[in-house]
């Protein structure tokens, strides 16, 4: 049954001298406690507040947790006749009362408030209101997944597509009655599906089984934002990831004509329950995300997908991710986060807790090719989303914007009369689509728009409201550089080609996606690995920003791209896993994701960065993901959740901080417990950091045996000639399923100094058909790294 705190529409007030009497409808007596009456004239703001770990509530005293927390926060907040008179509604001040996530509860309640609960004895910190950030038909082909012709082929074969595994996203909303939503053929969820839907009953299916909505902290700071249960919005961004992640067949799926096929999710016969935290142009609620992942854990879902999350580096204790993460490895779910998309700088990865699977994004091997014919007869290739079979016709007048280059001041563009020219836009920072729909307005024939050098040959092209061609920088050069030689006398057109497979060099890692070092704990590798994210074929509502004739069908497929869609990619390859191994622990899936993962594109070089070069481990993690070596990796490193807990005391948390990430677990002191170094902890990846004499390391690992019952492994180690890497024992020899042997790995600077930028190699264990491959970082620890030195 739904606390009562938690169930969105039941809320209690901040109990004053004024409001005791209603609030008594909804409390037992004693949950009660009469605050003394002040004027809180002060700013409500909403706060997280945590309660010290020893704290627990009196189950004879309170009904329930709900109870309790009401009477903690009554306690020291009062609602005076002046701010009710004004805002009738400030009497609602507890937002919501946790169960699993953490100790504690969201309140409203203003700086003087904070203060004086500040000084009780159960108060441990109150953290105020934080917004996190949202960060097909060919990848279930290019991954593997459908192995011949027919649906169902391959690893679907395997796996049942995943049926009966149960999928949580936290997102923006969604559209339910897209087609990749279609229950048919669908079986009943399990019977620990305790969750609910609000939609309609004609709406949610065998498909679709869940829907709920989660705004209470959120309307505080949105004006206007008005109860979204009923419907929940249908948003753009989570239709995409979540088609993407558990989509229903979709024959004949495309954007306007472009990556024709046959469209679906990684995992079709799962099912999906669906958490809305996000509210388009407005962001995640810190205190939202964390209610909808309490709801999701008792709802009975499998996985969570997360394509949220926040710039900052957040302490563990602090960021909901990694708190609702905790708790649900706690409970045996697997969790996937998205790793951002502020890259390609160094340190910029988000979601970096090492519970979390967090996804960096790469190219696929498809591209929507494009042709800028110029009048000078050279053409320039490049992507557009335009009808294959649209044509341009003779040559147009080729022009560039006079002003700042982006075509964003509408003024100069009409004082330019661009009527029946191509024009010629640097990206910028104003949407593309928005930028298409003002140039056509203004009578603009077609619109070349140029991508920041920074993307290096990676394209990002959308559908556009007039014939639209996206080309690299350095196409875009050439073609400002024929413009200036002409004089004024500059043609162009476009000769559209439609879409292509099988690109060289891929996968590459996207540009946008964020980098490591992990900020918060150096000595662990992030990303784990990379997902396709880039032009990903999806479900959404309809696309934006582009003018359809009359009665012309609404497309319910679009192109996006970012961490956000590679991660529902690792989401729903992990139920396929799931359902296979049903009884694997999450850090076991997580690792065979990872050991499986491929170093390499599809011409059997490194994974390259978009600036040609082999990307370094900070972009790439352990690798792509190989969803067929992932069902059958051999062995694993497994983990249950108590196993972070030392490694928590080593990265010197306070026992509450510990407490607060590890809760409802018993509390415990790091005091009494073994610290266990980064290094240490039984990571998939291996990170070594020699910032001290003798520089040297030493990480001990346990590999379970899940692959042949009787076996022997042999180590293979690729290092630069710069470190050297001893093993003990060389071989692992298994003699039954589920055999735990444990190994060390001694890392060491060859000549005794520090080492002058990151060191990358690898260790493999070798038998037979499996290579158990873990990637080896070698750094000093401090500062941003410079690129890495790797074995050829």
């Amino acid at each position: 049954m739904d606390d009562p705190i938690h169930t969105r529409r039941i809320a209690l007030p901040c109990l004053g001298l004024r409001v005791a009497a209603a609030a008594l409808l909804l409390l037992s007596p004693a949950a009660v406690t009469p605050a003394a009456s002040h004027n809180d004239h002060g700013e409500h703001k909403n706060f997280l507040v945590i309660v010290r770990t020893p704290y627990e509530y009196d189950k004879n005293l309170y009904k329930n947790v709900s109870s309790w927390h009401a009477s903690l926060l009554s306690s020291v907040c009062d609602s005076a006749k002046e701010t009710l008179a004004a805002d009738p509604s400030a009497i609602t001040r507890l937002i919501y009362s946790y169960r699993n996530v953490v100790n504690g509860f969201a309140a409203r309640m203003t700086p003087e408030e904070v203060d004086k609960m500040s000084k009780m004895d159960w108060f441990d910190r109150a953290l105020p209101e934080q917004t996190y950030h949202l960060l097909t038909t060919r990848t279930p082909q290019m991954l593997g997944l459908m192995g011949g012709r027919r649906p169902g082929d391959g690893l679907w074969n395997t796996s049942n597509m995943g049926e009966g595994v149960i999928i949580g996203i936290l997102d923006d909303g969604i559209y339910a009655g897209h087609p990749s939503f279609d229950g048919a053929g669908m079986k009943p969820p399990p019977p620990k599906w305790k969750g609910r839907c609000d939609f309609n009953k004609t709406v949610c299916n065998n498909k679709l089984i869940g829907a709920r909505s989660y705004f209470e902290s959120a309307k505080w700071k949105w004006k206007g934002l008005r109860d979204p249960v009923l419907p929940i919005s249908e948003g753009q961004h989570g239709t995409h990831t979540s088609s993407t992640a558990a989509g229903a067949f979709v024959p004949n799926a495309s954007v306007f004509g472009n990556g024709l096929g046959t469209a679906s999710g990684m995992a079709p016969r799962a099912h999906i329950a669906f958490y809305q935290v996000c509210y388009q142009e407005k962001g995640c609620d810190r205190d939202d995300i964390l209610a909808a992942v309490d709801d999701a854990i008792e709802d009975g879902v499998d996985i969570l997908s997360l394509s949220l999350g926040h710039e900052d580096a957040i302490d563990f204790s602090d960021d909901p991710v990694a708190l609702g993460g905790y708790t649900a490895i706690l409970n045996g779910v697997f969790i996937c986060a998205a790793a951002g998309n502020t890259g390609p700088s160094p340190s910029t990865l988000v979601n970096e807790a090492p519970w979390l699977l967090t996804v960096g994004a790469s190219t696929t091997d498809r591209r929507f090719l494009a042709t800028v014919k110029l009048g000078s007869e050279d053409e320039l290739d490049g992507e557009s989303l335009n009808d294959p079979n649209t044509t341009m016709g003779e040559p147009c007048p080729l022009v560039r914007d006079l002003a700042d280059g982006t075509c964003a001041n509408e003024n100069v563009l009409k004082a330019q009369n661009i009527t029946g020219k191509i024009i010629v836009c640097e990206a910028g920072s104003a949407v593309s689509t928005a930028k298409a729909k003002m140039v056509k307005g203004i009578g603009a024939a077609g619109m070349i728009l140029v991508t920041p050098e920074v993307f290096g040959p990676v394209l990002l092209p959308r559908p556009h409201a007039l014939p639209t061609v996206q080309v690299s920088y350095a196409a875009g050069q050439k073609i400002k550089a024929y413009i200036q030689t002409t004089k004024g006398a500059a043609k162009a057109t476009f000769v559209f080609k439609g879409t292509t497979l099988n690109t060289p060099q891929s996968p590459m890692v996207a540009p946008f996606s964020s980098r490591g070092p992990n900020r918060r704990s150096r000595g662990i590798l992030k990303p784990d690995l990379l997902g396709p994210g880039v032009n990903i074929i999806a479900g959404v509502p309809s696309i934006e920003d582009v003018e359809l004739a009359p009665k012309a069908e609404v497309p319910r497929f679009d192109i996006k791209s970012g961490t956000s869609m590679a991660a529902p990619h690792l989401t729903g390859i992990a139920a396929l896993i799931k359902h296979a191994h049903p009884t694997w622990s999450p850090a076991a899936i997580k690792s065979a994701l990872m050991t499986t993962a491929e170093p390499t594109d599809n011409q059997r070089k490194p994974i390259s960065d978009v600036d040609g070069r082999p990307a370094s481990f900070l972009a790439t993690g352990a690798g792509h993901v190989n969803p067929q070596k992932a069902m059958d990796p051999g062995l694993v490193y497994n983990m249950t959740a108590t196993g972070y807990v030392p490694y928590l005391c080593g990265l010197n948390y306070t026992d509450q901080k510990v407490n607060t990430i590890i809760y409802p677990e018993a509390p415990v002191s790091c005091a009494n417990l073994s610290r266990l170094e980064q290094d240490d902890l039984n990571y998939p990846s291996i990170t070594a950091i020699l910032d001290q004499p003798p520089f040297t390391a030493t990480a001990n690992r346990s590999v379970t045996n899940v692959g042949a019952a009787s076996s022997t492994y042999t180590v293979e180690v690729d290092v630069p000639a710069s470190v050297k890497v001893e093993v003990n024992p060389t071989k692992l020899t298994f003699k039954e399923l589920d055999e735990v042997l444990n190994y060390s790995v001694t890392i060491k600077s060859a000549n005794d100094q520090a080492p002058t930028g990151p060191v990358e190699g690898q260790l493999k264990w070798v038998s037979g058909r499996y290579v158990v491959r873990s990637p080896i970082l070698v750094t000093t620890g401090a500062g941003k790294d410079a690129p890495a030195t790797r074995q050829p």
